[in-house]
């Protein structure tokens, strides 16, 4: 399968350097078993979560052997349940399980991503508000990890540096204020790019209001002082929260008015979901 919005070449890139670092000049523990041995294995689920990373998976064994087959039994963005088969793969017992962990990795991690967000998704409930990643990713997985927010519900801050201006406090400061900030983004950036300005409090607020952002972003805010800023701004811009939310107080920050709430915790503490592969040969 082909994940919605990322090409396959970049999955295949992700599952070479997986299998690189894992495979090396070869396996030498599954040169014991016969070559022409095929065989059977099937991918259960250990506990409630939501599945993804299908591509990656199946590439982990279609870059050994494109013989092998996969039946899937659940997709990308499923909720799944304990002891759930999540598909049965067929093929070359030797590539069977050389391939298993890359795979299982790939496919244990990015489900905990996603499962991680649909969470917070979930305990938003129907606020109308968004949840949004961040750019605290596994060095090298985030365009896989930003594709499990989406299966799961969230939807994706800036991919990167390249394609969305965030003026940070040090930005601030190595331009002189906020309104200079926004001047040099509005004409350094290209054209149709969303400015967006981190701001601590209200009067800062204030100053990337008048300077002409997009979007601000309230930075550990408390609620009381999320529904000032809304009060201010008065549609004016965007207004994002972040810091310190959790599961337990999204939902009120959820209720102060903002647009959009983000989570670096959905990627970057990352608890990945407990499943096995039995392989029958």
């Amino acid at each position: 399968m082909q994940p919605d919005g990322i090409s396959l070449p970049l999955v295949r890139e992700d599952v070479r350097r997986a299998l690189q670092e894992d495979v090396g000049g070869g396996d030498i523990t599954a040169a014991l078993i016969d070559a022409e041995r095929q065989a059977e294995a099937t991918v259960i689920s250990r506990e409630h979560a939501v599945l993804c990373g299908q591509a990656w998976f199946e590439q982990a064994f279609w870059l050994l052997d494109e013989s092998v087959r996969i039946d899937w039994r659940a997709q990308d963005g499923d909720n799944v349940e304990p002891n759930q088969i999540l598909c049965v793969v067929y093929g070359p017992a030797r590539v069977l399980l050389t391939g298993e962990r890359s795979a299982l990795n790939f496919l244990q991690t990015l489900s905990g991503t996603a499962t991680a967000t649909r969470r917070y998704v979930d305990a938003l409930g129907d606020s109308g508000v968004q949840l949004l990643d961040t750019r605290k990713t596994i060095p090298g997985l985030r365009q896989a990890q930003k594709y499990a927010v989406r299966c799961a519900g969230g939807r994706n801050h800036r991919m990167g540096l390249y394609d969305g201006v965030l003026i940070k406090e040090n930005h601030i400061a190595a331009a002189g204020s906020i309104g200079r900030a926004v001047d040099q983004a509005r004409h350094h950036a290209p054209p149709g790019i969303a400015v967006e300005v981190e701001v601590e409090d209200l009067q800062q607020l204030r100053e990337a209001l008048a300077a002409g952002a997009d979007i601000v972003l309230l930075d550990n805010m408390e609620p009381d002082l999320l529904r000032q800023a809304v009060a201010i701004t008065a549609g004016q811009a965007k207004l994002e929260a972040s810091g310190g939310i959790t599961l337990d107080n999204i939902r009120a920050v959820a209720d102060t008015g903002v647009d959009y709430i983000s989570i670096g915790a959905i990627t970057k503490h990352v608890q990945a979901v407990d499943l096995s592969m039995r392989i029958n040969i």
